[in-house]
């Protein structure tokens, strides 16, 4: 008999009485008509590549952060890609960044030929912990990429105030909706540029993509021809006058544009993202509710702060285990919600663990013990705008079962 079967039965019988409804997917997306009929227009229009729609809404992305421009791609990875190259990061530099994230913050480094360096993470909220950072600043090192963890705000304040003159690229794949104390949004508080993601289980989604965000128009003007092949003017710029304009590749850059049919789900996510965060909040609080006292399974301290004075972006609800104590491996517990189809996410694996880190700059357990803690212990439960309260139910039912509860 494995552990999982050994364990919890006391909630067996509050879960067998639920309904067997269809599977609940980790982060599935909440997509309205407006999105269906936007892209069914785009499709009809004859121009889905990087056009009109991809234009606006960076105009409008950018608005609602409170920034001066904003350069939509086909990721937050591309985006995080292009402000380094044009920061001029290379060979030699150094990029100081958080082991506690998805292992793209870690990989663009690598593709600008740059030597990432870890620093460890604050144990309330996994964020880059500031104190950290200045343990491992040498003379070589070029910028400083902090990410909003879970929708949590990095302190990039600290940071920028510590280090006047170091670039620093903010991952916001996880924070849309985040807004610091003093009303300042998540592209803010001292940073240099940020980049967000708009994959299909983020917040704000297009199904891939991504965009770059900053006040600085020389960065923004030289991360939007990077973007595309290097060229000085994309395909709409060419051709929507109805006169031909002639290009040129003025850098080797990359491919790396957004489309108008991924900018088309992009306007209408935007227009509701604050009736959608405020549904996320109500779902994040009956959890910590729910949750609240249970044995061997701890709500981040950060969760359970009030939202008067700040806005965390509500991206991932994560759950502290102590597997230990519960009888069960991580491995042990994804499968056991999946038993009541439920998805859960891994979030996140510690970046420095990974073989490909391990084996070229030799880390090993013991190197970042907060981050490695909290990577250990965290798993994602289902959060979307999407969830009825009947899925919502389900899942802190199957989270109570997994507690002994």
């Amino acid at each position: 008999m494995s552990s999982v079967e050994r364990v919890r039965p006391a909630v067996e019988d509050a879960l067998a009485a639920l309904p067997a409804p269809d599977p609940i997917v980790f982060g599935a997306p909440l997509i309205g008509e407006e999105e269906i009929a936007e892209v069914v227009a785009t499709l009809r229009s004859g121009w889905l590549g990087t056009g009109p729609k991809t234009h606006r809404f960076e105009r409008e992305f950018a608005a609602y952060l409170g920034a001066g421009a904003a350069v939509g791609t086909n990721s937050c990875t591309a985006a995080l890609h292009l402000a380094l190259d044009a920061l001029g990061v290379g060979p030699g530099d150094e990029v100081i960044t958080t082991p506690l994230t998805f292992i793209a913050t870690a990989n663009v480094i690598e593709h600008c030929r740059a030597t990432p360096v870890f620093a460890d993470v604050l144990a309330d909220d996994g964020t880059l912990a500031p104190e950290q950072v200045a343990a491992v600043v040498t003379p070589r090192t070029k910028a400083i990429v902090p990410v909003h963890y879970a929708g949590a705000a990095a302190d990039v304040r600290s940071l920028r105030e510590a280090y006047p003159d170091l670039p620093i690229v903010v991952d916001a794949a996880h924070a849309v909706e985040l807004v610091y104390e003093d009303g300042s949004s998540s592209a803010g508080a001292g940073a240099t540029c940020a980049a967000y993601s708009f994959y299909v289980t983020k917040n704000l989604t297009t199904g891939e993509g991504g965009m770059l965000v900053t006040d600085d128009e020389e960065l923004a003007a030289s991360a939007r021809i990077r973007s595309l092949h290097g060229l000085d003017a994309d395909a709409w710029s060419r051709y929507a006058s109805g006169r031909f304009r002639n290009y040129e590749s003025v850098v080797p850059g990359f491919k790396y544009n957004m489309t108008d049919l991924q900018a088309s789900l992009g306007l209408h996510q935007l227009a509701r993202i604050d009736a959608a965060h405020a549904r996320r909040c109500e779902i994040w609080d009956r959890y910590n509710d729910a949750f609240l006292g249970l044995e061997a399974i701890e709500i981040p301290p950060v969760s359970l702060q009030p939202r008067r004075n700040r806005r965390h972006a509500r991206h991932l609800y994560t759950l502290w285990f102590d597997w230990d104590e519960l009888g069960l491996t991580r491995e042990e517990a994804v499968e056991a919600f999946g038993r009541y189809g439920i998805g859960v996410g891994w979030h996140f694996n510690a970046a420095h663990l990974h073989r490909f880190y391990r084996d070229t700059y030799g880390y090993t357990l013991g190197a970042f013990p907060v981050a490695e803690r909290i990577s250990h212990r965290t798993l994602s439960i289902p959060l979307s705008a999407a969830l009825t309260d009947e899925q919502v139910e389900r899942v802190i039912a199957a989270v109570r079962w997994i507690a002994g509860e």
